[in-house]
């Protein structure tokens, strides 16, 4: 591995034309800089300049490794720039649902991310109860959750209308037993359905089942079955409420963040504006 300091002494004497002028250069003695020369020379084993020429010139191994040590003491340049430079030094980890981080909510993520290059926003989408297990654990410093009721511990929290949904193209009556749309076990929305239909005795089986909401609403346009989702989340899609179980109580949509009066909290202020407008 070469040295830092031999490989500057020996581009600073190139570029200088002479042991006394790249002294000057990199402010130590004449002898010092003869000294790291020959250390280096000594590590390859090759002699690297021609010291009988005025100004002094590389020999043809010195300017082979001219070069790469240019290219060296230029990484260890911008290594040191890099690592000195904070920008994006401050991770904010951020859970969310997935229909949650929307266009709006990214956009005010920036708006206020940006007004300090310091913050990396780390964004993850999940199962509101994974996520917020995860909170309690301390994994995040921003967590948005859907809940039957907000814990007394909330930032803010947002009632969210709930509908049952079917493809708009469905012609008939479900049959018995009825089809379900799913998110997989551990689901908020998959419980409460659960608890609807056998509230009114009636016979179902999980037709589809998918991780993401994306799915969910793919399956649902497709007429595989039908599913609880929010109002909002249904919108703009082949989708029509269910006219057999109508509307569903609503979820609370709960900000929850351990920083108080911080920056952290600024930026989940800027995030409850955005789902207040939901």
């Amino acid at each position: 591995m070469f040295d830092l300091r031999l490989l500057r002494a020996f581009v600073a004497i190139v570029d200088a034309g002479s042991f006394t002028a790249a002294a000057d250069r990199l402010h130590m003695t004449q002898s010092t800089i003869s000294q790291q020369l020959a250390r280096l020379e000594e590590s390859v084993g090759q002699s690297l300049l021609d010291r009988s020429d005025r100004p002094v010139r590389a020999t043809a191994c010195g300017e082979r490794l001219l070069g790469y040590a240019r290219r060296i003491l230029m990484l260890e340049s911008e290594a040191q720039a890099a690592v000195a430079d904070p920008a994006g030094a401050r991770p904010v980890r951020i859970g969310l649902p997935e229909d949650v981080f929307n266009d709006a909510m990214a956009a005010a993520m920036q708006a206020h991310a940006g007004q300090d290059r310091t913050i990396r926003l780390d964004i993850t989408t999940g199962l509101s109860r994974s996520l917020a297990e995860a909170y309690r654990g301390g994994e995040f410093d921003i967590v948005v959750v859907k809940e039957a009721a907000a814990s007394a511990d909330c930032f803010a929290s947002f009632p969210e209308p709930m509908a049952w949904f079917e493809s708009e193209n469905t012609a008939q009556a479900w049959p018995d037993p009825m089809p379900l749309v799913a998110f997989p076990p551990g689901g908020l929305y998959r419980e409460a359905m659960f608890e609807r239909v056998e509230r009114e005795r009636r016979r179902w089986y999980i037709a589809f089942s998918g991780s993401s909401l994306q799915s969910i609403l793919v399956g649902l346009e497709a007429g595989l079955g039908v599913s609880m989702l929010p109002v909002q989340a249904a919108k703009g899609r082949r989708l029509r409420i269910c006219a057999h179980f109508g509307m569903a109580p609503p979820m609370a949509v709960s900000i929850y963040t351990w920083d108080q009066g911080g920056l952290v909290s600024e930026l989940a202020g800027a995030m409850a504006a955005v789902l207040a407008r939901r």
